[in-house]
């Protein structure tokens, strides 16, 4: 069960490295690939290199901020949900929904677990693949953000995190992929 006052865990290497806020740069181009990576599925117990879905599938790449196993990010928790339950329908038209987390492989194990997830979700605990696509960061975490990728790894449309908008809807993910 998910609580909201244990802070165990939180105050780790990963916190301090990411506590200073940077601020996500627009940095990517419509029309453009975007940097490949390589990072293992906890999900699935695989490893997933996003070239490998070129030529082959659209892709989201919906980066997520979670603080620890117990530690879910306000603005990101209902979105992880929201693209949880409706991953059938990206998967049936084709689409694949790669989650990245800063979670190590341990943590994303209790959080595949406690919210049920049917998506892959790769773990990224150094951020270096949050950093490569520039979505920021903050308190301790990197910043969520979401790219949309046609089937030759151009991307189509992307969503960087603001308090004004925290994440794109699934109805808005799903209307960039026509």
């Amino acid at each position: 069960m998910l609580t909201s006052t244990d802070f165990s865990g939180l105050f780790n290497e990963r916190f301090f490295r990411n506590f200073f806020p940077i601020p996500a740069i627009n940095q990517l181009r419509l029309g453009v690939g975007t940097p490949d990576f390589q990072l293992p599925d906890i999900t699935n117990g695989t490893v997933v290199k996003l070239s490998n879905y070129q030529g082959k599938q659209p892709v989201l790449l919906a980066f997520t901020r979670i603080f620890t196993e117990k530690q879910y990010c306000p603005f990101c928790f209902p979105h992880i949900k929201a693209l949880n339950e409706n991953y059938e329908q990206f998967k049936s038209r084709g689409i694949e929904v790669l989650m990245i987390t800063s979670t190590d492989e341990q943590q994303s194990q209790i959080v595949i677990q406690d919210l049920g997830l049917k998506m892959p979700l790769l773990s990224d605990p150094s951020c270096r693949v949050f950093r490569k696509y520039n979505v920021g960061q903050a308190l301790g975490a990197p910043l969520p953000a979401q790219f949309v990728l046609d089937k030759d790894g151009k991307l189509l449309y992307r969503h960087l995190f603001s308090f004004l908008d925290h994440n794109a809807s699934v109805e808005t993910l799903l209307k960039e992929f026509n």
